[in-house]
């Protein structure tokens, strides 16, 4: 399944077909026991958004807005990766698959894609119920006062049945028993440095990463004075990449002859990647990305941060849960109940691991 904007599977298997694939919006069987899905967030819109897009559009109406262009508007950011994990969750309920594999987008819309569950649950805890309570009750008269029309309750149901069709999301992408990820990166430094970045964001939304792809090598028979410079760069930064991701296992993938395109060719990688013999959707890797540890006089919340520096982290506790901030991203990792009243004391980074420890407060 792709949650990709751009949308590029059905152009991986070379299906004959439109430019934008009107035929994949639901699963296609392109070969035995294997289906491919393209998101498309208009269809989408009209099957689960519908009451949502509807008062956005009326909203953006009353700008001045066309109608088609209050519509395009209404369109916004998450829409499409919620509609995908929705399938996913449609999906597993019904066993209708044995593996689901989701083709994600460059690290920025990736990231987006698994704080949603997180994002959504909080909003439904401390924002929702007060948020339609409120305007249940105020809205008689404030729709008088206002420009525009205060949301209707079939707004808030709709995104009561959204979150309901979600629930549980978040769970099965956390447990490195059902769900894995694998980051693919080419030999090039600039490559290597967004690569480690998905990394913690991965690990500190609490996916267990259980393999690196670097794909696109030069294969050592081409020979030629024009390659040899990339030769030299992408030995040396594969050296790198195996040493900075140990002790997740690294796997390569050479620069073929020709365009990786269409079923046939796509199973030539999947040999190169896997062999005869293993099996490419089992998980791997199964060590969590933080774990909770009981010390003698006190607690300590253990995270992979392999790449960060003291400097780039910076952590507090709020309420039950403890907020870590790594760069330009915030997590809040809710506490089992015996460390909710216990408060951060000391962290320190030892051998890529954050270890915060917690106790009574004195």
């Amino acid at each position: 399944m792709s949650v990709d904007p751009a949308h590029s599977l059905a152009d991986s298997f070379d299906l004959e077909n439109t430019l934008f694939h009107g035929t994949t919006y639901d699963p296609v069987k392109v070969a035995e026991r294997l289906f491919v899905q393209e998101v498309n967030i208009n269809r989408e819109l009209k099957r689960h958004w519908k009451d949502i897009s509807t008062y956005i559009t009326s909203v953006l109406r009353t700008t001045g807005l066309s109608g088609v262009e209050a519509e395009e508007m209404a369109i916004f950011p998450g829409m499409e990766e919620m509609s995908a994990m929705m399938y996913v969750n449609q999906y597993r309920k019904a066993g209708d698959f044995d593996v689901i594999i989701l083709d994600c987008a460059p690290t920025a819309e990736s990231l987006r894609f698994i704080s949603l569950p997180a994002t959504l649950d909080w909003y439904m805890k401390h924002v929702f119920g007060f948020q339609r309570s409120l305007l249940k009750a105020a809205r008689p008269v404030l729709n008088r006062l206002s420009p525009a029309e205060l949301p209707p309750d079939s707004y808030f149901r709709n995104v009561q049945e959204l979150f309901q069709k979600v629930e549980g999301i978040d769970t099965v992408l956390e447990d490195p028993q059902l769900t894995s990820v694998r980051l693919v990166t080419n030999a090039e430094k600039m490559v290597l440095r967004e690569t480690q970045r998905a990394f913690v964001y991965f690990t500190l939304h609490g996916l267990t990463v259980d393999h690196i792809i670097v794909n696109r090598l030069l294969p050592e028979s081409v020979q030629d004075s024009f390659f040899a410079g990339w030769h030299a760069s992408q030995r040396g930064t594969l050296a790198e990449i195996i040493r900075y991701f140990d002790p997740v296992p690294t796997k390569q993938v050479p620069l073929f002859a020709q365009e990786v395109l269409g079923y046939e060719r796509l199973q030539g990688m999947a040999q190169q990647l896997y062999g005869p013999v293993e099996d490419p959707s089992a998980v791997t890797r199964d060590t969590p990305p933080f774990s909770f540890v009981r010390e003698a006089d006190h607690y300590e919340v253990r995270i992979q941060m392999p790449f960060a520096v003291k400097g780039e982290v910076g952590l507090f506790k709020k309420n039950d849960e403890l907020v870590v901030e790594v760069g330009t991203i915030r997590r809040h990792i809710g506490l089992p109940t015996t460390m909710t009243s216990l408060m951060p004391v000391k962290a320190r980074l030892n051998e890529r691991m954050l270890v915060v420890e917690m106790k009574e407060p004195a």
